[in-house]
């Protein structure tokens, strides 16, 4: 790469990431349980073992203002190093006032307001958006040398019924700059964006969705396939080689749940062979060749071609796409939060072996948005390496600390953050009891639909605050004053 064209700026990417997700859960065997759900519906027919969900004293804000806090402390990040802040959402708290401008809280402390950035919003897919954003950013005559930061927050939340085992919840953060462990291979990306009515969001009185699973499922594997296309066609253009799922080390999906998953990469297979690539053994082409001549439509409804695909890429599944169903399986379906989540996990399972490997990726935001694009992975270095961004993660502890909740009372939390959906004048519980030390929480909101956040003792924090008195640590300071 010409340096004198770019300043320098090579392997522009992720630097680091972090994630929160709340400590409130529910076992989806207890759920179906609960709901009179055939036993192995919710387990073995969506692939969850989890589901994570806000309590009263949580939503995309507390959880966006911990993700932040959490990833400049540990990895020792100056707040005024920030530049641009894109933050990608479609839970919706305000139809005007953008998420970014509360996270700008954390920034005003140490007297930076000079940062760029507001929230991207399509279904799932917001979060893609705003990272796309900040690496062409600092990719651009228009970056100030400082760090874009990127956050994808969402509460996934359905009304009773099949739908809402498909729920979940998180925060997830991440640095750009150049020179980072995981960077962006530019000219392998392909997009697909259409038209449709399979999710969306037209009550704005309610949190709720309008879903048409089936047509939802179609335009999911319909834009994989748009954009697997093109990809492949890119990559060859320029490469002059074809590009098959062996030119990758891992595949990473956006996460609604787990089987959708299991049947994109079939998916991805069944294209492998239509397109006659080496990879596909010839046992396999056995298997696929009765569906060889099937329409585009006859074969997103074919069930024996689901079931077929499924089975001869099980091989490659379980080394390619596995390493990345960790955390989607035990949170759910964290919306912009879910692709990020999966690729967390990625970098969590394999951190020590990734250095020279290629990650895909394929996000999807319905409506309908989508991207495929590839990442390449070096070992980094220092705080921003792979070795410290998976101790940073710290996906275990994390999941182990989790608190079980009882379906009766997912439900009951369910029904009161209906009522408290665009309500007023209401204060919380203020119940921190299963927050970790440095959460931020809900802890009123007034007459004026004005939101007030505290922030849990963090005993660490609380001593650097006396000791530096710098001011921006200290408990409620996210109180919207």
């Amino acid at each position: 790469m010409d340096r004198s064209m770019d300043g320098g700026r090579k392997d522009v990417g992720i630097l680091a990431m972090d994630i929160y997700f709340p400590p409130t859960c529910v076992l989806q065997e207890s759920l179906e349980a609960h709901d009179g759900a055939s036993k192995g519906k919710y387990t073995i027919g969506l692939g969850q073992d989890c589901m994570a969900f806000c309590s009263e004293v949580e939503d995309v804000i507390s959880m966006s203002m911990t993700v932040v806090t959490s990833l400049l402390k540990k990895y020792k990040v100056d707040p005024k190093m920030i530049g641009r802040l894109e933050v990608g959402s479609e839970t919706v708290i305000d139809k005007s006032k953008s998420i970014k401008t509360w996270l700008m809280q954390i920034f005003e402390g140490c007297g930076n307001t000079d940062i760029e950035g507001v929230d991207s919003s399509n279904a799932c897919y917001g979060g893609t958006a705003a990272l796309l954003n900040c690496v062409n950013w600092v990719e651009s005559n228009s970056w100030d040398g400082r760090y874009g930061l990127v956050v994808c927050t969402d509460s996934a939340v359905y009304a009773e019924g099949p739908a809402r085992p498909t729920g979940g919840a998180a925060a997830i953060a991440m640095l750009i700059g150049p020179n980072a462990p995981i960077s962006f291979e530019r000219k392998y990306k392909a997009s697909h964006m259409a038209h449709v009515y399979d999710f969306y969001k037209p009550d704005l009185a309610s949190e709720y969705p309008v879903v048409d699973g089936k047509l939802s499922q179609t335009c999911y594997l319909m834009a994989l396939d748009s954009c697997y296309q093109q990809f492949c066609k890119k990559y060859e253009k320029l490469v002059g080689n074809q590009f098959s799922i062996s030119d990758a080390d891992y595949f990473v999906f956006h996460s609604p749940y787990n089987k959708l998953v299991q049947k994109s990469f079939a998916r991805l297979y069944y294209n492998d062979f239509m397109r006659n690539c080496s990879s596909v053994d010839n046992d396999a082409k056995e298997k696929l060749q009765p569906f060889s001549n099937l329409t585009g439509e006859e074969s997103y409804q074919s069930r024996d071609l689901e079931k077929a695909s499924q089975q001869v890429a099980k091989h490659l599944y379980d080394i390619k796409v596995q390493p990345s169903t960790l955390l989607p399986k035990q949170i759910g379906n964290m919306y912009t939060a879910s692709l990020y989540a999966a690729l967390a996990s990625v970098l969590y399972n394999k951190h020590s072996s990734l250095d020279g490997q290629r990650i895909v990726m394929f996000s999807y935001g319905s409506g309908l948005t989508s991207t495929m694009f590839s990442l390449k992975l070096n070992n980094g270095q220092n705080l921003f390496s792979l070795s410290n961004i998976a101790s940073v993660l710290n996906v275990t502890e994390k999941l182990e600390s989790r608190h079980m909740t009882l379906p009766e009372k997912f439900v009951e939390t369910l029904k009161l953050m209906e009522h408290r959906y665009g309500a007023k004048d209401f204060e919380t519980n203020k119940d921190t009891s299963l927050l970790p030390p440095g959460t931020f929480y809900l802890t009123r909101v007034d007459s004026m639909y004005r939101r007030f956040y505290d922030k849990k003792a963090d005993e660490e924090i609380a001593a650097a605050k006396a000791k530096y008195s710098n001011g921006h640590a200290s408990n409620g300071y996210a109180n919207g004053h």
